[in-house]
């Protein structure tokens, strides 16, 4: 009897360790959704700026928190033409936030040619290269 409900015990602490470790997955597996979500909001804003961009080159308003379904982006435009950098930030739902920066050249045509030259992903675009 000692020995069975020894076994019982045993066999509890494994099936809650399987059961924590299951909790923290589905955590981490949200966690990245909720990541991504908030880089293709940025990465919204980004392709935001350059159709206001494309149809103006002197366009240099930016968006502050402009909604995009149940999410939102800020861009911030800086630099003079025809090389500007972008910054655009992406707020998901769920508070998770991403970051896009693009160094990019307008074209001095109608409709504007954008190219990017340089593209930041969550970081910074102002950090030294090696």
């Amino acid at each position: 009897m000692l020995i069975v409900v020894f076994i019982i015990a045993l066999l509890s602490a494994l099936v809650t360790g399987m059961l924590q470790i299951n909790t923290e997955e589905i955590q981490l597996m949200q966690n990245h959704v909720y990541a991504s979500q908030a880089l293709a909001v940025a990465e919204a804003g980004l392709n935001d700026a350059f159709s206001e961009i494309r149809a103006d080159d002197e366009w240099d308003d930016g968006f502050d928190d402009k909604s995009f379904g149940s999410h939102s982006y800020t861009v911030e435009v800086s630099g003079d033409l025809p090389n500007l950098t972008i910054e655009s930030t992406g707020t998901s739902s769920q508070g998770f936030v991403a970051r896009v920066e693009a160094d990019i050249t307008v074209g001095s045509v109608s409709p504007y040619i954008v190219r990017i030259d340089k593209l930041w992903i969550n970081g910074d675009g102002d950090e030294d290269e090696d």
